[in-house]
């Protein structure tokens, strides 16, 4: 990367790379290498990609007749909600309070404090785990099952420093947060093992630090849901429908900012930790000498997307806030997403791979660094941008009728899993394992 013949500081391109659109970009980078063939574990097969949005169109029409535009966005909510309603029911709950109702920008801080913590604790769980709601006795897996009980840990106060208001998240409760207390909220013990565990901690900990260092975002008694606070600063009316908007920008900003010290050190440059961002040594060997520094990394933020797209639903529908430039987001990288592009064939790992293979389930099981999985993940981003639009053309709907968020709750995400169940019914896992630390999956 160059301007004007000069090399970019590595700091300007570590800023870069913790844009949205740096996203789209870098992965699109990996996407043209692989229709070349010049990746190093994965064959490409585009006139697959039809079959994909054959099996995602036939899921949504199953789930939802022709009324597509009622497939809610994909977000922390609907797995608050599994089974029956939560959210809504605690809005009600507070707003009905005879004595101390808060106002609606409350509650939404409220409710951006419970989805924060709820976010950060859904990474891959293990195939094992499971909770048991003990007011419906109804037992759920995985990101639902790490919803529900995030739901009760935040009821029962555990992230309040308040004893008198239990129904909030501040940096002084979660500084207080073990592993031996989540894994207990969590149910977990050796019949019932979780994935992970400590990374889950370790986040939240973290998260304690970051809620105190930005001010900015978060408050003087560090709380997530003062984040709404700034985003009013950053908003202005919008004439045309007289909505608030607000720019994606300043909730990225304020996500990928205040949020940075969580992430365990990974990969800098510039003395910048970057988060989720990955070397891929295909792109530099691609590069040769016209490679520089930064050249060969690729970014995801899925978490920090994950929670971004959770966040945005709560902004939308609890203060009616209109937020400007959502089409920067991009496609989830994960293994849902992932998996129901191996498993019908869009990726294929080449026959010389080297993955070492787990030995109870002799899938390829590696960790989130290797770099199978970086150009498995960055492949994703770009795919669910492909299949989305094949969708929407055989359904004759244009991005605003059919959202990317829309596509990847009624169709990508929910088809990954429904493939991955039919294909490895024992687990319902992904083609390809990772080694989860509870702080990317």
């Amino acid at each position: 990367m160059s301007v004007l013949g000069n090399t970019i500081p590595t700091w300007e391109t570590a800023a870069y790379l913790r844009t949205l659109p740096a996203i789209r970009e870098r992965c699109g980078r990996v996407h043209e290498l692989a229709k070349k063939g010049g990746l190093q574990y994965f064959e490409y097969h585009p006139e697959k990609e039809v079959d994909v949005a054959k099996f995602c169109i036939d899921l949504m029409k199953r789930d939802y007749g022709e009324d597509f535009t009622s497939i809610k966005p994909h977000g922390r909510w609907r797995h608050l909600d599994t089974s029956i309603l939560r959210v809504e029911p605690l809005l009600s709950k507070w707003s009905s309070h005879p004595t101390n109702a808060p106002d609606v920008k409350e509650q939404a801080r409220r409710t951006v404090d419970l989805f924060l913590v709820s976010v950060l604790l859904d990474a891959g769980a293990g195939s094992t785990w499971k909770y048991t709601e003990k007011s419906t006795g109804l037992t759920f897996s995985r990101s639902e099952g790490l919803g529900v009980a995030s739901v009760h840990m935040f009821e029962s106060g555990l992230f309040s420093s308040d004893p008198d208001q239990p129904y909030r998240v501040d940096a002084a409760a979660l500084e207080k947060v073990t592993a031996e207390k989540v894994a207990s909220a969590m149910q977990v013990s050796e019949s019932n093992p979780m994935v992970g565990i400590e990374g889950r901690a370790s986040l939240l900990s973290n998260l304690s630090k970051a809620l105190k260092t930005s001010p900015q975002f978060f408050g003087v008694d560090g709380r997530p849901g003062n984040v709404i606070d700034f985003l009013e600063t950053q908003g202005k009316p919008d004439s045309s429908n007289s909505k608030f908007t607000i720019p994606i920008a300043a909730l990225w900003s304020a996500l990928i900012d205040g949020l940075n010290p969580i992430w365990p050190s990974r990969i800098s440059l510039g003395r910048v930790s970057l988060g989720d961002v990955w070397p891929c040594p295909a792109l530099k060997a691609q590069a040769g000498s016209t490679f520089q520094e930064g050249d060969d990394l690729v970014p995801f933020h899925k978490l920090t997307q994950w929670l971004t797209y959770s966040l945005i639903e709560v902004l939308e529908r609890n203060l009616g806030w209109k937020l400007e430039g959502v089409e920067d987001m991009t496609g989830l990288p994960e293994y849902r997403n992932g998996g129901l592009l191996v498993d019908l064939g869009v990726l294929t790992l080449k026959l010389n791979h080297d993955l070492p293979k787990d030995p109870k389930s002799g899938l390829p099981r590696v960790r989130p660094s290797h770099p199978a999985i970086v150009e498995w993940r960055a492949m994703t981003v770009i795919e669910l941008d492909r299949i989305a639009d094949l969708i929407r053309t055989q359904l004759n709907l244009s991005p605003s009728q059919l959202t990317l968020a829309q596509v990847l709750e009624g169709a990508t995400w929910k088809g990954g899993r429904e493939i991955a169940k039919l294909k490895r019914p024992e687990t319902g896992g992904p083609p390809i394992e990772i080694e989860s630390d509870g702080t990317i999956f």
